[in-house]
């Protein structure tokens, strides 16, 4: 059996991997139903749009579950204290997840432009709040969250729902959304043609502009922080115990990674470099590499929050010593190395079954064939 410390790097890692696929895959859909009330002009054009995504969107939701029941089963103290502080954010995003079933389901079964409108605006409503509030979520991590731990490791949150939406947390929402309607829009490209081609590459640009600039502010902005840094205790080979290390707030402190390892800085760097080269091959009227390039800049987007963070997931503001590590915040030796076995069977099924699907649907979705399949296309 593969000893603990390792067990806990290697579901350090392997979370990260969970949220970079679901930001790829169901990433781009939910990008595409942002994009969908501008870059379409009339309900033909909109059905068009929606049947790029249509027959694979909830398909994309495996990622979703995935990383939530990831995060339960690996890190239960995060899973707890973190649906505790961000009740009411999450919350958000179930309901505005809501419009996006029922959206893609019903919108198309009546032949009303009222009826039709809205349910394009709630596909609207659902590809645009949750990536905003997952990145008004990472805004607050890097701040740290108010809570902090009882003797009996109860977690007591003490902020509030207006609390997490600061400046710097809404900078991060911001570029979390144009990067995800930047992946929308490259993938939009990809599977349509003519005018609705035209807008989505003009979006493209624009979103993949707003996310570079958006990313390097908050990368200044970061380095003028406050970061913790564990000073004693946190032995990432003993038992979990979030209590049993002292913490100090450093300015810069999250900067420290990757002075240590100055290769660490090929993290962000590969964020930069894939939003100015997807926005090059949008430019280019090359959406497949354009979209390939956006997968690399949001993989190098949440890596480096994730390498700024490491050890810690969930730092606290309110009590440093309180804060989550990847060392203090896992379950069990015998449940992670059980979880570990159960993802090298089912990952490269996910995998594998999702490519076929791609490849079965690959192709342009034209205004020709939804006029011919009026009755089955969404």
């Amino acid at each position: 059996m593969i000893d603990y410390m390792t067990l806990k790097f290697i579901w350090w890692l392997l979370v990260g991997v969970l949220l970079v696929g679901f930001a790829i895959m169901d990433g781009h859909d939910m990008g595409v139903g942002t994009l969908l009330p501008f870059v379409a002009k009339d309900d033909v054009e909109r059905r068009v749009v929606i049947n790029t995504v249509g027959p694979h969107w909830d398909g994309n939701q495996v990622w979703f579950i995935t990383g939530g029941g990831a995060i339960f089963a690996a890190w239960p103290l995060v899973y707890a204290t973190a649906f505790s502080g961000f009740y009411w954010a999450m919350l958000a995003v179930l309901w505005a997840l809501f419009f996006r079933p029922v959206g893609f389901d019903y919108r198309s079964k009546i032949a009303n432009p009222t009826w039709r409108s809205t349910w394009d605006w709630g596909l609207f409503v659902g590809g645009f709040v949750p990536p905003l509030i997952f990145g008004v979520a990472f805004g607050n991590l890097l701040q740290g969250v108010p809570f902090h731990f009882d003797d009996t490791l109860r977690p007591f949150y003490t902020g509030s729902f207006w609390a997490l939406l600061n400046p710097f947390a809404l900078l991060c929402g911001m570029v979390s959304s144009a990067m995800i309607t930047a992946h929308g829009a490259h993938y939009l490209m990809l599977r349509s043609e003519g005018d609705i081609f035209a807008r989505s590459r003009t979006a493209a640009l624009i979103c993949a502009g707003i996310a570079l600039l958006g990313f390097i502010a908050a990368g200044f902005w970061v380095a003028h922080l406050p970061g913790h840094v564990i000073t004693a205790g946190a032995d990432p080979a003993a038992l979990p115990n979030p209590l049993d290390k002292q913490v100090a707030l450093v300015p810069g402190g999250w900067l420290h990674n990757f002075q240590r390892h100055p290769w660490l800085w090929g993290v962000p760097g590969l964020g930069i470099a894939g939003l100015i080269g997807g926005a090059l091959l949008a430019w280019a009227r090359r959406p497949g590499l354009a979209f390939i390039a956006s997968s690399l800049a949001m993989t190098g987007i949440i890596g480096t929050a994730g390498v700024a963070l490491f050890p810690f997931v969930m730092p606290s503001s309110s009590d440093p010593a309180s804060g989550l590590t990847a060392w203090d915040a896992v379950s069990s030796h015998f449940t992670l190395a059980l979880m570990f076995g159960a993802t090298l069977i089912f990952m490269p099924l996910i995998v594998f079954y999702t490519s076929w699907a791609y490849k079965v649907m690959a192709g342009k979705v034209t205004l020709d064939f939804i006029r011919a399949n009026d009755k089955q296309a969404y």
